[in-house]
Order: C-alpha cells, then structure tokens, then sequence
C-alpha cells in the first residue's frame, strides 16, 4: 500500500508545447481572455506565460512542429471550467470567429441527461481544449449514447 503523501494538491499551471507561438499567443488571448504575463523571443528558448489576474493559468513553449498526436500517451484534453453557459455560449462564438475546429457541431452536455456540459474544440496546433459550465445545457442531446461521456471521446 502506498505511503500517505501531504495533499489536497492543485493544478498550478499547465505548459504546452506549441508550433507558432505568436499564433498560440493570440488563440490563448482571445479565446480565453488570458493576460501575458511574460514572454522570450529568443531562438530555441522562445516561452510566454499567460494568466488571468495575476495568476498564472498557461504556459506556452516554441518547441515542436506539426500537430498534437492524439494517437500516443500523453494529453487527452485540458478543460476549463466558467461561470455558466452564456460564458460558455461566447467562447464558442469567438473560436467560430477564429476558425478554430469544434467537434460535436458546438456546445453539448457531459452525456446523456447531464445539465452540464460545454464546448469541445481545438487550438492551431490541434491540442483539444473543453470549456464548460456546471450547469445551464438543459435538454440538449448528447453526442454518444449509453452515458458514455462527452469529453472523453472526441
């Protein structure tokens, strides 16, 4: 059995590796509002930091090319969670502006009968990204049957 270790633990930040990172920095602004927070230009060592309020939230780091794999071990999606569904309803309206890809035609519920649920989509670099409120979906048909859970299949 496994020692007890200190907790409750709690995500401080998250860091993607991204292509471009002036387009990622601009898809991170105005999908999400975040603040930049600090960044570096520098070859081969090019980072921005972007947060909201002061905290930071997301880290972005040059190091990589092509299209996230969804096929290999790793990150299946990062989710962010707002206030209520109108949030919800204007970040869908600013990645349609954006061209950014939506899966499951827009917003959704968590599985069948959920009244929670949210927007499923993807930044530039095909990372999956959800953002979705506790509640407010309604009756809205989810996209998989028999309760299987929106976020984990798209």
């Amino acid at each position: 059995m496994p020692e007890p270790v200190a907790g409750p633990f709690v995500t401080g930040h998250v860091g993607l590796n991204v292509g471009d990172l002036s387009r990622a920095i601009r898809f991170y602004q105005e999908v999400f509002g975040f603040e930049l927070q600090g960044q570096s230009g520098e070859p081969g060592r090019a980072y921005a930091f972007l947060g909201q309020g002061g905290t930071l939230v997301l880290t972005l780091w040059q190091q990589s090319g092509g299209r996230f794999a969804t096929d290999r071990p790793g990150l299946h999606h990062l989710s962010f969670q707002v206030a209520g569904i109108a949030e919800v309803q204007a970040a869908e309206a600013r990645v349609r502006r954006l061209g950014g890809r939506i899966h499951h035609g827009g917003i959704v519920p968590h599985q069948e009968g959920a009244d929670s649920g949210g927007l499923f989509f993807e930044d530039p670099d095909g990372i999956r990204l959800e953002i979705f409120a506790a509640s407010g979906v309604g009756a809205a048909a989810a996209p998989h049957d028999a309760g299987a859970p929106t976020c984990g299949f798209f």
